[in-house]
């Protein structure tokens, strides 16, 4: 808990918070002590607050519709996974026995809820700007500028270019990749016979997130 407690940047009073934020549902039920769910449900609710905060005043000239997206982008499960992965949360987690062997500590899922529910520790601990605190250092990567353009729904800002000369893309299917509880998506953004970009994600949503952001890099970097 104490290496813990360093990356996140945070001291906790009542550790047992992080330990319930740290403890899956599997591991719950098989050893009757509180699990993650609840903290989870208030995370999320967090963590909406402060990234609609930071993008309200870091920046004033962005329209709603746009603030709305970025927000979009970075409370997503491939965002707070990534965060996970960076603290190491994996390695902290308290999972039955057989989810730990179906390779529960890798699920994206679960390093999204489980970052969810340490930042609701953190809020419950010491407040709301204590949880912000830990939000801007789980995702300092994100929230940097020149990141934050990744973040935007690449499908529809490349729908609306390519509808200019009345052209409509579509999204194929490549290949799947990895193991069945954390598969890889690959798909395609092909206008006629033409492949515009390719892009790889978690799920099949943020494979062609990923694929719409390439075609809009090769689009305005030929």
């Amino acid at each position: 808990m104490k290496a813990l407690c360093k990356k996140l940047g945070y001291e906790f009073k009542d550790i047992r918070l992080l330990e319930t934020a740290l403890t899956h549902p599997s591991y719950g039920g098989d050893h009757h002590v509180p699990h993650y769910q609840r903290l989870e449900f208030l995370g999320d609710a967090v963590l909406e607050l402060a990234i609609s905060r930071y993008l309200f005043f870091e920046f004033p000239e962005i329209d709603e519709g746009k603030l709305t997206r970025i927000r979009a982008g970075l409370v997503r499960e491939e965002t707070l996974c990534r965060a996970a992965q960076r603290l190491e949360l994996g390695k902290y987690v308290r999972l039955s026995v057989g989810e730990d062997r179906s390779g529960g500590r890798g699920k994206p899922s679960i390093l999204c809820d489980v970052m969810e529910a340490v930042l609701a520790a953190v809020y419950l601990d010491g407040g709301f700007d204590a949880a912000v605190d830990v939000i801007r250092l789980a995702l300092a990567e994100d929230l940097h500028p020149k990141m934050l353009e990744d973040h935007l729904d690449a499908k529809s800002r490349l729908q609306e270019i390519l509808q200019r000369t009345g052209d409509m893309p579509r999204y194929e299917f490549v290949s799947m990749e990895g193991p069945p509880h954390a598969p890889l998506f690959c798909y395609s953004v092909v206008l006629e016979d033409r492949v515009l970009g390719q892009g790889k994600g978690t799920s099949k949503r943020n494979a062609q997130q990923a694929a719409a952001r390439d075609a809009l890099k090769r689009i305005e970097n030929p």
